[in-house]
C-alpha cells in the first residue's frame, strides 16, 4: 500500500516531506488539502491530525504528523533505499545529523519563518509586510548563518561531507526566502552560497520546487 500525505505542494512544510520521500524514492499519494476552504479545520482532518495543520503521512493504520517527524520516519522506513540521510550505519555521523536538525528547528527556522511569512503569507490576507519584523529576524538569521559560514567552511554540508536530513530540513523555506529582495543574507556568505546552491539543486528538491507557489500554509 503506497504512502498517502495529506497537504498542498506549495507548503514549505509539505514540501520538506516530499522531498524526502524522492530522495527515498517511495511510492506515495499526494492527497490536496484545500486550506482556502479550511478543509485542514474539519473533523475528518482533525481526526487525522487535531493541531490542524498540514502535512498528514498515512502509512496503513500509522497516522503522523509534523513534517520533521514524518521525514524522519520514511529516512527509517525506506533506509536501504534511495540516498541514506540519516547514516543509519555510522552512529557517530548519525549524531551530527539529529544535532543539526535540532539546530535547523530550534535557530534557523525562528528567524527564517516571519521572513517568509511577511513576504509571501501576509499579502494573501491584504496586509503589507511588516519591515520591523523582517528586519528584527534578518538580524537574527545573519547571526544563525555567521556559524554556518564557519562550520561550511570545514564541511561540505552540515553534518559533515555528506548531504543528510539537516540539510533537507533547510530546503523549502530558504527556497522561498531566496525569492525575496533579501537573499543578500545567504549569497554573501560564500560556503552557505555553496551549501545552497549545492542542496538545491538536487533532482529530489528540483521535482518539488516545480509545485511551489507562494500561497498561504501551516507551520510545523
Amino acid at each position: 500500500m503506497a504512502l498517502k500525505l495529506h497537504g498542498v505542494a506549495m507548503s514549505t512544510c509539505t514540501a520538506r516531506v516530499l522531498t524526502c520521500l524522492h530522495e527515498k524514492e517511495a511510492e506515495f499519494e499526494l492527497v490536496p488539502v484545500d486550506l482556502f476552504a479550511g478543509e485542514h479545520k474539519q473533523p475528518a482532518f482533525l481526526a487525522k491530525n487535531p493541531f490542524g495543520q498540514i502535512p498528514v503521512l498515512e502509512d496503513g493504520d500509522l497516522t503522523l504528523f509534523e513534517s520533521r517527524a514524518i521525514s524522519a520516519y520514511v529516512a527509517e522506513k525506506f533506509k536501504e533505499t534511495g540516498y541514506d540521510l540519516i547514516r543509519h550505519q555510522n552512529p557517530k555521523e548519525a549524531a551530527q545529523v539529529k544535532v543539526w536538525m535540532e539546530v535547523e528547528s530550534q535557530q534557523y527556522h525562528p528567524a527564517i519563518s516571519p521572513i517568509v511569512y511577511q513576504f509571501f503569507v501576509a499579502p494573501l490576507h491584504g496586509k503589507t509586510p511588516d519591515e520591523a519584523i523582517i528586519n528584527e529576524n534578518l538580524e537574527k538569521l545573519g547571526k544563525v548563518l555567521d556559524i554556518y559560514e564557519e562550520k561550511l567552511s570545514g564541511s561540505k554540508y552540515l553534518a559533515g561531507d555528506f548531504y543528510s536530513l539537516a540539510d533537507l530540513f533547510h530546503l523549502s523555506y530558504t527556497y522561498y526566502f531566496m525569492k525575496t529582495p533579501r537573499a543578500n543574507l545567504i549569497n554573501d556568505r560564500p560556503h552557505v552560497k555553496a551549501w545552497w546552491e549545492d542542496i538545491s539543486s538536487r533532482p529530489a528538491f528540483v521535482e518539488v520546487a516545480s509545485g511551489m507557489n507562494f500561497g498561504e500554509e501551516k507551520k510545523d
